[in-house]
């Protein structure tokens, strides 16, 4: 099975509550991974702040179009708990 984020929160910060497609919910810190042309527009926190799931990639994005494999984020985060309803 092929690991995708389902949804994505902003919570605070550069942390995000993402949910993945296998169930698990995951707390991801990404402030020391905003380096870099494509990332370096993402510390500013309003443009932060805009990201989604884009359904034809199945992982989270911005509008600039960076954007980060599901399997990064998985492997980066912190689990808060295996869903059991689509909340997140």
């Amino acid at each position: 099975m092929f690991l995708h984020v389902v949804n994505v929160v902003y919570r605070e910060g550069y942390k995000l509550r993402v949910k993945f497609n296998n169930g698990v919910i995951e707390n991801v810190d990404l402030k020391d991974e905003l380096y870099g042309e494509m990332f370096e527009p993402l510390r500013d926190i309003t443009v932060f702040k805009q990201v989604v799931v884009n359904p034809d990639t199945n992982t989270i994005e911005w509008p600039n179009g960076a954007d980060f494999a599901p399997e990064f984020l998985y492997k980066i985060g912190k689990t808060v708990k295996k869903a059991v309803s689509s909340d997140v």
